[in-house]
């Protein structure tokens, strides 16, 4: 899914209360918001990581925890359940 400005408000003001008609900038819809400028919004979103990265991301904490869980003394099946993660079959 594309990143929107709704995206770049929230990652700038967490608790922004605005709302979308739409997708382009005039679309926003700002209540009791003091409005963003546009080349702020398009540089935050540019900022934005890419689903990819995201879904990269999920996967790195995932082996990271996974790994922590193993050094702890849990077994892999053990680790997996906590985590979800499966680590690669090696060949």
């Amino acid at each position: 899914m594309t990143k929107t400005y709704i995206d770049a408000i929230k990652a700038i003001k967490p608790n922004a209360d605005v709302g979308m008609e739409g997708t382009s900038y005039e679309g926003i819809i700002w209540f009791n918001e003091t409005p963003i400028d546009k080349a702020t919004l398009d540089a935050k979103l540019a900022e934005l990581p890419t689903e990819e990265e995201e879904r990269q991301a999920r996967k790195n904490a995932q082996a990271s925890g996974n790994q922590k869980l193993l050094d702890l003394g849990l077994t892999q099946a053990e680790a997996t359940a906590l985590t979800g993660y499966t680590p690669p079959v090696a060949e």
